[in-house]
């Protein structure tokens, strides 16, 4: 439908401002505002479908091309401060689809024994915002895997909410999650700042959040709904039992404006299964910053992804 409106939008401006093309291009009129003629019909909606694809975000083209979708946190700066490039290339050479970056933070609200433990040394290795955006536009032009900042408000606030926005933006990063800004404080305060530089904001949904709850942080989201799988804290849990399931196809039977991916206790191949079974695919976290090795970085990152994925 998109393609048809642009199509019609791009017609009826050649039609009205009388402007000819030969028939080597695209479009023609005829100098009685006749009905344009397609030429080359096949070569004009390409073109049109590669424009969109060039400016679509990156986050779209994966969920537009993909299922069972392999996001992955892990903590920039760990388990050294110049492991990030190292972890995010080598997890797109093992096959994940899409990359959360964790800003470490001292005092992170929802993260588990494991993420809190890599914040911390990746704090002591020297991890600021500041370096993280230097690493990420270095990064950037290596590879074209979505990429996500994971980080807290107070972090953002300190940098200069806009100027971080600006920032992100810059270096390539795609989307944002943040989530200890209340909705009200998002709608009234960021959200014209968030969508002033292009990044999509992600908000999360636990089994707690009501119905119509849900429905508004779904309008607010773009790219994707973060569904945690229970009311806790990161980690893994031992599986996924039958009330999660269920509220997993209660999100499912809601027909929402986003895809959703499932986070929280996913941290092997039977529950990241079970996951992608009722969304769009899974976010793994603790697991896979346990399982990293900083002797042998990639063939950890390799054996990891490649266990989960099969």
């Amino acid at each position: 439908m998109v393609v048809k409106f642009v199509e019609r939008i791009f017609l009826n401006t050649l039609y009205s401002i009388k402007i000819a093309f030969v028939r080597r291009t695209f479009l023609f009129a005829t100098e009685t505002e006749q009905e344009c003629s397609f030429v080359r019909e096949n070569h004009f909606i390409l073109s049109i479908k590669e424009y969109f694809s060039k400016n679509m975000n990156r986050i779209d083209k994966v969920f537009s091309k993909k299922d069972k979708i392999l996001s992955i946190y892990f903590t920039a700066g760990y388990p050294k401060l110049e492991n990030t490039e190292e972890v995010i290339l080598a997890l797109e050479a093992s096959g994940a689809d899409l990359i959360e970056v964790g800003m470490p933070f001292s005092d992170s609200l929802v993260d588990g024994e494991t993420i809190q433990e890599s914040n911390k040394i990746a704090l002591q290795n020297g991890m600021t915002l500041a370096l993280l955006f230097e690493q990420i536009a270095v990064l950037r032009p290596k590879t074209e895997l979505p990429l996500v900042f994971m980080g807290y408000v107070n972090q953002a606030l300190q940098y200069g909410f806009e100027k971080f926005c600006m920032k992100c933006a810059e270096v390539g990063f795609d989307a944002l999650i943040i989530p200890d800004i209340p909705l009200v404080v998002y709608q009234r305060e960021y959200k014209a700042i968030i969508e002033k530089y292009n990044l999509y904001p992600i908000f999360l949904i636990t089994p707690q959040t009501s119905q119509e709850r849900i429905q508004t942080l779904d309008k607010e989201s773009k790219g994707f709904l973060y569904a945690v799988s229970s009311a806790s804290t990161t980690g893994a849990k031992t599986g996924i039992n039958a009330d999660q399931e269920k509220y997993f196809e209660s999100l499912k039977d809601m027909k929402l404006r986003n895809p959703i991916l499932i986070g929280f206790g996913i941290s092997d191949q039977k529950t990241f299964q079970t996951a992608c079974s009722y969304s769009k695919g899974a976010i793994i976290g603790s697991a896979f910053i346990k399982n990293l090795n900083p002797q042998d970085l990639q063939n950890s990152v390799h054996s990891f992804v490649k266990k989960i994925k099969g």
